[in-house]
């Protein structure tokens, strides 16, 4: 039986799993105090918590949501970063936090109810934002509504070319 605190910790783990789309695992040693708060400060501006939970607790939590997989990853200090309004967004920002710490290392990866590995994280935080995402869709809809106008617009444009030639040549 758990520690009261313990299992507080547990249940807070488990709702944040339960309600975030998507979560990161990671690999915290060698920041300093100071570093890890400025990452903290950077993932909270980006609508993700950040906390460092013991593997035991992160495991007892998983399992009661159902997330299986997760055991090989959970070795060492591990942070989870909870990402709740876009999926990509916890995987892109410890992605740049890599590139300006170099010392915090993507162990795994959790997406809806599944474990993916640390290359998977790596893919997800390749791709575009949401909102880019969006406007490639959009833009993509569009074309053919705007060629379809343009085929249509074009026998009138020629048209009415042909009557300034025409024009043109009464003038002369």
């Amino acid at each position: 039986m758990p520690t009261p605190q313990k299992a507080r910790i547990i249940e807070d783990t488990r709702r944040e799993l339960e309600d975030a789309p998507a979560a990161v695992l990671a690999n915290y040693r060698g920041l300093t105090v100071q570093q890890l708060s400025q990452l903290r400060e950077n993932l909270r501006k980006g609508g993700v918590t950040f906390r460092v939970i013991k593997n035991t607790l992160i495991k007892r939590a998983a399992d009661e949501v159902g997330i299986s997989g997760l055991e090989t990853y959970l070795e060492g200090p591990t942070a989870v970063a909870f990402s709740h309004d876009d999926p990509v967004a916890a995987a892109k920002l410890l992605s740049q936090a890599i590139r300006e710490f170099r010392k915090i290392e993507i162990k795994a990866g959790i997406l809806g109810k599944k474990a993916i590995s640390a290359d998977d994280v790596r893919e997800l935080a390749d791709l575009p934002s949401r909102d880019v995402m969006l406007g490639k869709l959009a833009g993509t809809l569009n074309a053919p509504i705007q060629q379809l106008v343009w085929v249509l617009n074009a026998p009138i444009t020629n048209l009415a070319r042909a009557l300034d030639q025409v024009r043109q040549q009464r003038e002369a």
